[in-house]
């Protein structure tokens, strides 16, 4: 049987900000545990939740140098759905209020994280064979395993993967501190490696030392290759690109399961999925104060508020489309003010067509998923998105644009040959999404038929991670050859 230990800044049910944390949360489950033993290591945050943090239990502690400072590193252990969870406990890093800070805050503390993780490997004697990466957080990994091989002899044969899950976030600071406080040799801040436009960058580390890189998608991987999707290191993604693979995130469909979701106000699978969803809309039309009608077209967006995801397309045509259309808008997320005071403007404006609901909670974004007729995400770049595959086990139907994996998960509805699985549009237009938009609700209105079988292909698809994690075991045994 072969190790695997995952380091990560996040994972459910532990901690979560994004997408993050359900790859690394949900994907260890569904490794072949007669092939692999796969661990997870993550930080203690003082923001967990008190039901986790009772859980863990202590396991030993030691000390890391970082800069001029020896640190305190405390290991504790919980096992959830039969994955073994390490915590890197230290309070002086991970006290606050929210996992993530300022930036330079953030630089120092998962350079520490990185360290201590590499150094817990032999203090819990659990010695990985492979040791898998994700995002900007864990980039110095790789490359401390390598500057400082002799401090971790028993990881010697261990290799790395690096996974990209969303490439804009890089983990950029001054370069002279991350000298400072990594000890790293100057050798290791050139342009193929650690240095980029002048500053050193976490997540280039992480690309340039690990023996394999991946991404969230086949179609994602594609576009870091270019300058348009690069975010400034396509250069470096295209020298590796022989090393780079593809692997479309999955879902946890006991997670999202209309049949069994506690969330939701009432369950329904795919023989009864009309009435089950019209009783649910019904429900959410009242807690939103939305127009309770059943008639009228739900769409709905749960999403983080920022440019990424496409808020300034809806922003240039609300007006348009809520004033002359028939057609009512859920929102939920948090984010940025200026997108925030948009949707709360819109809903002053359109009380009665528009909820903005600034928070999130997991229980209203199931009970949305559940109610709502369509799904909107025009995001500007798309790594791999879980919202439209949620969307499918609900039987609500993706509005995308093409790009990173909504395009590799929505086949775009073709009236002709009565196939797809969703709407979808190509530039980033606001009037294109708009078109989009009346057309998906020219087929709501018009030929609702077509539109309950277009939603019942959708449920049955199998976005499960079952299928990702098979693409991972390859990757893992073509690494140890």
């Amino acid at each position: 049987m072969k190790n695997i230990l995952f380091v990560t800044s996040e994972a459910i049910p532990f901690i979560k900000t994004g997408g993050l944390a359900d790859v690394t949360g949900s994907l260890p489950k569904y490794i072949n545990k007669q092939e692999y033993d796969v661990r997870v290591i993550l930080p203690k945050y003082a923001c967990m939740d008190d039901i986790y943090k009772n859980r863990l239990k202590f396991v030993t502690h030691f000390y890391v140098s970082l800069g001029w400072r020896n640190q305190y590193v405390g290991i504790l252990e919980t096992v959830e759905a039969g994955i073994h969870y390490y915590f890197i406990d230290n309070e002086y890093y991970f006290a606050g209020p929210q996992p993530y800070n300022h930036l330079h805050e953030d630089v120092e503390k998962f350079a520490y994280f990185s360290k201590a993780a590499l150094a817990a490997a032999d203090a819990i004697n659990f010695i990985p064979d492979i040791i898998h990466c994700h995002d900007w957080q864990t980039g110095l990994v790789p490359v401390f395993l390598k500057a400082y091989a002799g401090d971790y002899p028993k990881l010697a044969k261990a290799k790395t993967i690096f996974t990209i899950h969303n490439l804009r976030y890089q983990g950029r600071w001054v370069m002279d501190a991350i000298k400072n406080l990594t000890g790293l040799a100057d050798s290791y801040f050139t342009p193929d490696k650690l240095e980029s436009y002048g500053e050193a960058n976490l997540l280039k580390g992480g690309i340039a030392f690990a023996d394999a890189v991946t991404t969230v998608s086949p179609t994602y991987a594609k576009e870091i290759t270019t300058p348009e999707g690069g975010e400034g290191l396509d250069g470096l993604l295209r020298k590796r690109s022989s090393d780079l693979y593809g692997i479309l995130n999955g879902l946890d469909n006991e997670e999202y399961d209309p049949v069994i979701d506690p969330y939701i106000y009432e369950n329904f699978g795919r023989r009864n999925f009309l009435t089950g969803k019209a009783k649910n809309k019904q429900k959410l039309q009242h807690d939103l104060a939305l127009a309770e009608d059943p008639d009228t077209i739900l769409v709905s967006m749960i999403t983080r508020l920022t440019d990424q995801k496409g808020l300034d397309l809806v922003a240039y045509i609300m007006d348009e489309l809520l004033g002359n259309g028939r057609i009512q808008i859920a929102v939920l997320g948090t984010g940025e003010d200026r997108y925030v005071n948009m949707l709360k403007y819109f809903a002053n404006k359109y009380h009665d067509k528009l909820s903005a609901n600034i928070y999130y909670s997991e229980q209203m974004a199931h009970r949305i998923y559940a109610s709502s007729d369509a799904f909107l995400m025009p995001s500007q770049f798309e790594p791999c998105g879980l919202s439209q595959l949620m969307s499918y086990r609900y039987g609500t139907i993706p509005i995308v644009r093409e790009t990173g994996g909504l395009m590799d998960t929505v086949q775009p509805y073709n009236e002709y040959d009565h196939s797809g699985t969703g709407f979808s549009f190509t530039n980033f237009n606001a009037h294109e999404m708009l078109h989009t938009l009346y057309y998906a609700m020219h087929i709501y209105y018009d030929d609702r038929e077509e539109w309950n079988a277009m939603a019942m292909r959708g449920m049955q698809l199998d976005y499960s991670w079952k299928t990702s994690a098979c693409a991972y075991e390859e990757l893992y045994r073509k690494l140890l050859g």
